[in-house]
């Protein structure tokens, strides 16, 4: 089956009716201008993706970047960016972290205007998101904010994808594709058009592949409109920020998934597996100290596991005070039960080499003062791939039990998404563990 693209280029916001009638008539066109009952239309959900990180569009503008626009931090886009750090002399992480993405877009301002209007360079969303649309007929409707000041009004770009023929027979699932491009200023005033493309009646969901922004009347209106707004906050410049305004949408009645809270599924399994013998379980509610050691960059996996262990024992915050240093290290304290003290501390390692996640979680340590319970109490999970050398000096790590943690298969975003996509409803869990996080993040000092 061809899956013909038809391009609306009009220097005007596109009308809805517009985008309905060129999809009617690919479907049209696929059966001799009659209905074409053997292909499935979007019939599973709607998906709203919003992609407003330019670091791919300028990189490819200053020569660092060739492949696709696709949002996606794969092994040819952090060469890029390394590249980049290194003609401008910036740390070389192989991350956008905002010192980088500043210079790029500093760079990026300074070319020839020519340069600026290449046409690869706003092709973000044209790449199928094929680990979503493999799994059942839906519609997707991307957002790409274009770089550049320039208003010329909102572009559509339609089109039909059939990946899947149903066995035994010659009807396909098919996915409907509507790709809108403009500045943000003109993705705002078509914030009605987006809402009305998702499909009634069905499932809606918003991938917001940014920071939430409750002054931004678009965020406003997908967040009104969706059953499910999923976000991933490994690539948060500030989480502890991001996630008082993600616990403030959510007591507002807004469901919010993060694609980052899954992949501590691992460590959270293995944690209770050590606690799970008898003697160990008992033992688990003397645990009084608690060090957390995460790759430098993005606090959200550690600031999120210590707010599900912490819920899990009824842990109560009193004080976060930011320390600082080498390791950024960060003091919190709580009272558990009995009024309880009890000391966590999060430390910001540097590694030689980064993972595909910012801010993975490197290790973590559990102990109790109690010297008749620390031997049952003291653990140290290391991830397999980092170590953890720091939690495991010292010589009482001698005695403690000593676990490595294996990543997910595949950490990636999309493949997240498609996960999620399978299990949505609310996550009771990762509501109680966020909102502890928050009451934390509340005593920053």
């Amino acid at each position: 089956m061809t899956t013909p693209i038809v391009a609306l280029q009009k220097p005007k916001d596109i009308s809805l009716g517009e985008i309905e009638a060129e999809l009617s008539q690919i479907w049209l066109s696929q059966n001799g201008g009659k209905p074409a009952p053997v292909a499935t239309r979007a019939a599973t959900f709607s998906m709203v993706i919003y992609e407003p990180e330019e670091f791919q569009q300028l990189l490819g503008g200053l020569g660092f970047y060739d492949g696709p626009i696709d949002g996606i931090h794969g092994p040819k886009t952090r060469d890029g960016i390394k590249e980049a750090q290194r003609a401008y002399q910036l740390p070389i992480t192989g991350r956008v972290d905002p010192q980088t993405l500043g210079k790029l877009r500093e760079e990026f301002a300074k070319q020839p205007e020519s340069r600026q209007k290449i046409t690869n360079l706003n092709l973000r969303g044209f790449s199928l998101a094929d680990a979503i649309a493999t799994q059942n007929p839906c519609r997707i409707i991307t957002l790409c904010p274009t770089i550049g000041e320039e208003d010329t009004g909102v572009t559509a770009q339609v089109s039909a994808y059939c990946p899947i023929q149903k066995h035994n027979s010659s009807n396909l699932v098919c996915s409907e594709y509507v790709t809108l491009r403009g500045t943000k200023s003109a993705m705002e005033r078509v914030d009605e058009t987006v809402t009305s493309l998702m499909i009634r009646d069905l499932p809606k969901f918003v991938w917001w592949k940014a920071t939430p922004n409750t002054e931004q009347e678009l965020f406003r209106g997908l967040c009104e409109a969706s059953n499910c707004i999923i976000m991933d906050s490994c690539y948060f410049s500030d989480p502890e920020s991001e996630f008082l305004k993600m616990q403030d949408l959510i007591e507002n009645e807004t469901y919010i998934a993060d694609l980052n809270w899954h992949r501590l599924s691992a460590w959270q399994e293995l944690i209770a597996a050590t606690f799970d013998p008898p003697k160990r379980r008992a033992a688990l509610w003397e645990v009084d100290t608690i060090t957390l050691d995460y790759e430098k960059g993005n606090a959200a996996q550690a600031l999120m596991f210590l707010g599900w262990f912490a819920s899990r024992l009824n842990w109560q915050p009193v004080s976060y005070t930011e320390v600082g240093g080498d390791y950024d290290i960060t003091h919190i304290k709580f009272t558990g039960s009995n009024n309880k003290e009890i000391f966590a501390e999060l430390a910001a390692i540097p590694t030689a080499d980064f993972g595909e996640i910012p801010g993975d979680l490197v290790g973590l340590r559990l102990g109790s003062s109690n010297p008749d319970a620390e031997a049952d109490c003291c653990t140290i999970l290391c991830s397999e791939t980092t170590g953890c050398m720091r939690l495991e000096s010292g010589g009482k790590a001698q005695s403690c039990l000593t676990e490595q943690v294996t990543a997910l298969t595949d950490q990636k975003a999309e493949a997240l998404m498609a996960q999620q996509l399978q299990r949505w409803g609310r996550d009771m869990l990762y509501e109680e563990s966020l909102a502890l996080t928050a009451e934390m993040l509340k005593l920053r000092s």
